[in-house]
């Protein structure tokens, strides 16, 4: 089975950073697209960043342009979110996922719908 575990979240004042892991098992990691949402209470789920593991350059969010930044860690089927100048807009539960077969054109956070996996979720809170 396919499982993604976020992890890294916590309270931080704004202006801080902090470094969210999303840990995968149970599938092909180095040819999937994946990324990074978040979503708060009442609201739609926001896509924050995407990236195709298996080589392509990440598609980020403008609110998150400049200030995140996407990794990957092949060996440990690792991804990673860096997250710096943090705001309290960035307030939100983030969470990964992942989106099998897809092409390297198709691979974006706008395609909510292919992202087939995803993890529990991680809560982020910033205070100003």
């Amino acid at each position: 089975q396919v499982h993604l575990v976020e992890s890294g979240g916590g309270s931080v004042q704004a202006g801080g950073s902090l470094r969210l892991s999303c840990e995968t098992s149970g599938y092909d990691f180095d040819f999937y697209c994946m990324a990074w949402f978040r979503q708060v209470p009442g609201k739609e789920r926001e896509g924050v960043v995407s990236i195709y593991t298996g080589g392509g350059v990440p598609k980020y969010a403008d609110s998150a342009k400049g200030r995140f930044t996407i990794s990957q860690d092949n060996a440990k089927k690792t991804l990673y979110l860096d997250m710096d100048s943090l705001k309290a807009d960035d307030t939100a539960v983030y969470y990964c996922a992942a989106g099998p077969r897809q092409p390297v054109r198709s691979c974006s956070y706008e395609r909510q719908f292919i992202f087939k996996y995803w993890g529990q979720g991680t809560q982020v809170t910033v205070s100003s």
